[in-house]
């Protein structure tokens, strides 16, 4: 599916990622790119950005990747996310980089990488989206 949305108005399609404090980069079928700054109201115990902060910015880079792969007439709802998280964040930025697995009639698979302010892997995620036919 080929859209002429541009980063902002993709991210302003999604309230709670705008809310959230998500930002798109970039946007295209094969790469999607996002930030996500550290700040206190997104954080755990200790100033550790909050895990719920890290999903929320890749299941926007992720669900924009899906969006940007949908055969025409369709839509899509996440499945399954899966994460595994490997650093905490305490300060900076996070960057993400969605890219499409697996483009299919019926199910849409995309990771998203996420790396902290020194370019060390935060977490990764791993989504499967439904097609849904109209």
């Amino acid at each position: 599916m080929t859209t002429e949305l541009t980063p902002d108005q993709l991210a302003d399609a999604m309230p709670f990622a705008r809310a959230m404090g998500v930002a798109i980069d970039s946007a295209g079928p094969e790469e999607v790119t996002g930030h996500l700054g550290w700040s206190p109201d997104r954080c755990t115990a200790g100033g550790v950005m909050h895990g719920g902060a890290l999903m929320t910015l890749a299941d926007t880079l992720g669900a924009v990747c899906a969006f940007l792969n949908l055969p025409p007439d369709t839509s899509t709802t996440t499945l399954e996310s899966k994460t595994n998280f490997f650093r905490a964040v305490k300060d900076g930025h996070v960057r993400g980089v969605s890219r499409p697995l697996h483009t299919g009639r019926t199910s849409i698979v995309v990771q998203t990488d996420l790396f902290d302010a020194a370019g060390r892997r935060v977490a990764q995620v791993t989504q499967t989206q439904a097609v849904l036919r109209a």
